[in-house]
């Protein structure tokens, strides 16, 4: 067999890292500047190693329950974890990628390319440039899991965005989004009022620790604008091999209190984490 070695590149927007896993065949971890991105195993599309990407994916899921095919748009591409993973366990869905960083593109098609016929299309475009003039009602999710580096770029946090994310999805859409943060959640609580003013439904998902200001970490954010099956999702959630907590409706109310929506005039990006919150070795 053919030793898989690491491929280091500079890419548009940092130092891409594509390490191979020694405990799978054909495991490869992605970092860009040395903070962990994706993780695709080319044998298996279908496993999620990080604790963030099962909880996007279970969002997807609860989304839509059962395995029919979705209309699904990625902001933030990675090595395409989740896109592999949705055309894997729902066949013949259609999804569109949008990434900014196109270095990055060509890396992962070089290296970690996608089988034919997966349904699944590239774009090289800043994500919310793309989403302003993506059609209406074109999407049955809305996935987003974009950072400059460890951070959610300032950009695609405000009101503004939130609309056209909310624009792009079909009624019974679902908008799904990866966010980090720290006690007091200052950031957090500010993408639950700035989405809440245009999807009301919400639901946030993540670890005990994290909601309990322990530490800083991921989030997953779930909003559309019919009720959401929050008790699938805690189950899903709960069942994970890190179990986490779903909030929603009093609790996340509270949680939200005297936070605003954001003004792009008011825009900033996500806090940095602490140095060794997301590293690896």
């Amino acid at each position: 067999m053919t030793e898989m070695l690491p491929v280091l590149a500079a890419t548009d927007h940092g130092t891409a890292k594509l390490m191979p896993d020694v405990d799978r065949a054909r495991a490869w971890l992605l970092t860009v500047d040395g903070a962990p991105q994706s993780y695709v195993d080319l044998d298996d599309p279908a496993h999620l190693e990080f604790e963030y990407a099962r909880r996007l994916a279970l969002a997807v899921d609860c989304a839509a329950p059962g395995d029919g095919p979705l209309d699904v748009v990625h902001l933030g591409g990675g090595a395409l974890s989740l896109p592999r993973r949705t055309a894997a366990v729902r066949p013949g869905s259609r999804q569109h990628v949008v990434e900014a960083d196109g270095g990055l593109i060509a890396l992962v098609a070089e290296h970690l390319p996608l089988p034919p016929d997966t349904g699944i299309t590239v774009h090289h475009a800043d994500a919310r440039a793309w989403l302003e003039q993506a059609p209406a009602g074109s999407a049955d999710v809305l996935v987003a899991d974009v950072f400059g580096g460890s951070r959610v770029p300032a950009h695609l946090t405000t009101l503004p965005y939130a609309r056209a994310a909310a624009r792009l999805l079909r009624p019974d859409g679902v908008y799904v989004a990866n966010l980090a943060d720290g006690a007091p959640f200052a950031f957090l609580r500010s993408q639950l009022a700035t989405f809440a003013a245009v999807l009301p439904e919400l639901a946030l998902i993540a670890e005990p620790g994290v909601l309990r200001g322990r530490r800083f970490g991921n989030a997953v954010l779930v909003a559309s604008r019919g009720p959401l099956d929050t008790a699938a999702l805690a189950r899903r959630a709960a069942a994970d091999a890190f179990p986490a907590r779903v909030e929603h409706g009093a609790a996340l109310t509270r949680f939200t209190a005297g936070a605003a929506a954001v003004r792009d005039e008011d825009a900033v990006p996500s806090p940095a984490p602490p140095d060794g919150a997301f590293g690896i070795g």
